[in-house]
Order: C-alpha cells, then sequence, then structure tokens
C-alpha cells in the first residue's frame, strides 16, 4: 500500500476514488481489473470508513461467502484483494474541490494541497462525513480520547475497567452486552425505560442487568463529569426530577448517533436527494459525465443501503468508467477466473 499525505507536485492517474471504506476498497479491485489505476482520498487517516473508525471487532452477517465476519477483518480483506494494483492512498485529508469536466479531464483538490488530474472520480463516500453527537457536558474536551471515548476499537482496552454508557440504541446495548463480561462494572444511562435496539439485544441486556453484571441508570441524563488531567474519576447524572447521582468511573462511552453531513460535496453541482448523490441505476453515473456515486451515497429506484449492494455499485461504476478512461479501447468482458488478476 503506498500513501501520499502532502502535496510535493501534480498527480497524474486515472481514477481517483473519494473514500476509502469497504465500497471504496472494492472499487480499486475493479478497477484494477480493467487496468484503470487508482488514487484514493479520505478524510480519515486509516482506510476502512465506518468499519475502522467505529466497530472494527463488531461482526457483518451478510457479506456473500462469509458467514461472519469482523468488520476489521473485512477491511483487511479487501485490502489485500486491492493491493496488486498499487492505489496510492491520500490518507487525513477530504478532497475540498473538483474542477473541470470528462472531456478535458477533471482536477481534485485536497484540504491538504494535494492536487491530483484524473479522468474519472467515484465518490464511495458513505453517509459524507461524520463525527460523533457529543453530549454538552462541561469539560468534556479534557477527557477526550483519554477517559471518553466515541468507538470502541478493541474491546480489551476496557478489561478491568469501570464503564459508563451513555445511551438507548444499537451501539449503547451492543457494547454494555459485550463489554459487560471483561469490565469491572457497567453503567447504561438512559433517559428512557426502554431501549431502541434489537429486541435480542435488549432481551441479553435486561438479563445480564438481573445479574448484577450491567447497572441501567434509567430515567436519567448524562450531567458532568469529575476528575483531574483528563482522567475521570466520576460521572454525574441527573433525572427529569433533578435527582441526582455520582456513577464511579474510569471511562465513558457516549453513544448518540453520529452527525453526517456531505461537506464539500454540495458544493459540486451534483443533483442531491436527501442528502444523497441521485445517479443513473445501471452505470452510477451522475448527472456529471465522468463522475460516479457508489455505496451509501448514492441514490437511484430500489437503492438498499448495504455494503453488497455498495460492490455491484463499483463494479457497474467500474466498468461504464473504462470507455471514459480509454475511449478508442473495446471492452471485452472476462469473469476473474478467466483472467486472473493482473497487476498493474
Amino acid at each position: 500500500m503506498s500513501t501520499e499525505t502532502a502535496a510535493t507536485a501534480p498527480i497524474e492517474t486515472d481514477a481517483v476514488i473519494i473514500g476509502a471504506g469497504p465500497v471504496g476498497l472494492f472499487a480499486i479491485f475493479q478497477l484494477g481489473m480493467l487496468g484503470i489505476k487508482a488514487h484514493v482520498v479520505d478524510a480519515l487517516d486509516e482506510a476502512g470508513g465506518q468499519c475502522t473508525a467505529l466497530y472494527p471487532e463488531k461482526p457483518i452477517y451478510d457479506i456473500p461467502g462469509f458467514p461472519r465476519i469482523d468488520a476489521g477483518d473485512l477491511i483487511t480483506n479487501l485490502e489485500e484483494q486491492a493491493a496488486p494494483f498499487h492505489p496510492v492512498y491520500h490518507l487525513g485529508q477530504q478532497v475540498s474541490a473538483i474542477a473541470g469536466d470528462a472531456e478535458a479531464g477533471f482536477t481534485v483538490t485536497t484540504s491538504k494541497g494535494t492536487t491530483i488530474a484524473c479522468k474519472v472520480i467515484l465518490i464511495a463516500a458513505g453517509g459524507g462525513a461524520f463525527g460523533p453527537n457529543r453530549p454538552p457536558l462541561d469539560r468534556l474536551a479534557e477527557f477526550e480520547g483519554k477517559s471518553v471515548f466515541y468507538l470502541v476499537k478493541r474491546r480489551e482496552d476496557f478489561r478491568g475497567r469501570r464503564i459508563v454508557i451513555g445511551g438507548g440504541g444499537d451501539s449503547a446495548v451492543d457494547w454494555a452486552v459485550s463489554l459487560a463480561p471483561i469490565a469491572e462494572k457497567v453503567y447504561v444511562v438512559h433517559r428512557r425505560d426502554k431501549f431502541r435496539a434489537a429486541p435480542e439485544s435488549v432481551r441479553q441486556l435486561h438479563e445480564l442487568a438481573g445479574t448484577g453484571a450491567i447497572d441501567l441508570v434509567t430515567p436519567f441524563q448524562l450531567a458532568g463529569l469529575e476528575g483531574e488531567k483528563g482522567q475521570l474519576a466520576a460521572v454525574h447524572v441527573k433525572d427529569l426530577d433533578g435527582r441526582e447521582r455520582s456513577l464511579e468511573a474510569d471511562r465513558l462511552l457516549p453513544f448518540y448517533g453520529l452527525a453526517n453531513t456531505l461537506g464539500p460535496i454540495a458544493d459540486w453541482d451534483l443533483d442531491l436527494h436527501k442528502h444523497q448523490i441521485a445517479v443513473e441505476r445501471s452505470t452510477c453515473e451522475t448527472n456529471r459525465p465522468g463522475i460516479y456515486a457508489i455505496g451509501d451515497i448514492a441514490d437511484y429506484p430500489g437503492k438498499l443501503k448495504l455494503i453488497l449492494q455498495g460492490f455491484s455499485d463499483a463494479a457497474g461504476a467500474a466498468h461504464h468508467a473504462y470507455g471514459r478512461v480509454f475511449p478508442d479501447q473495446a471492452l471485452h468482458f472476462e469473469h476473474s477466473t478467466t483472467k486472473g488478476v493482473t497487476q498493474l
């Protein structure tokens, strides 16, 4: 894997993929099988999108051929599959502007000043730029990254900890159930007695609460933090009547969902529909010829927000893009079992 993180000179390539999540990584492979070289830009510091940033140890059950695979392992496999085509990754930077057209070619500029000239662009940005919804707590920034975390990358990092989990959705419930066997104590703070999670997960949550492995602190809300030098000592909570509790804890996991935004994508003269990019279903091409949208960011009739449908989008877009990258060459379709993997 080659990584380019700073601008040195204008770069030329065939395709730029915006987004290094699972669909963007599979697009590298699909383009590479057609002899199309790709550079990949992602705002995160690691490839993998939400699979890496939010739930690397969470199992996924609907990837064909894998009855179960952890999200992090899926990304590792996709990177390995793309590696023969020598993609160049520009991580930790966001695409800030796109200029040009399919006839003259495109110029992609990133927030770090990297400039890439290309013939086609594939936008695989998922739901757009995302970040956690932060609870309105004084001193929160002081503890972030030290004892307040918005995701669990390694379950083992929380072994023996006293953990407060805020929220009532799938992430809060799933991680409470997962961490309870290894933590010293798990508190789940939610403003309602009912949880908005999968019924089986909620059943397990209440079962663990019945054994004392989890303390359900409801109906309460996070109210304050106590500690020094970024290390929590306690989390204060308050109910609707103003009654307060102090929970001894050294870790806080606020799971209140993600705030998604299209960011600069909204300024690229693309047809948008409900924070997605409208595309032609069979090719995933947008209203701007030569620019494609694949995965969750793409919108067309019957679209399902599934990784496997994003993979299909990547294949369709790559085959249509071939005609724009190599306008004078006919595409002779071959199965990978016949063609094999030819390195670029």
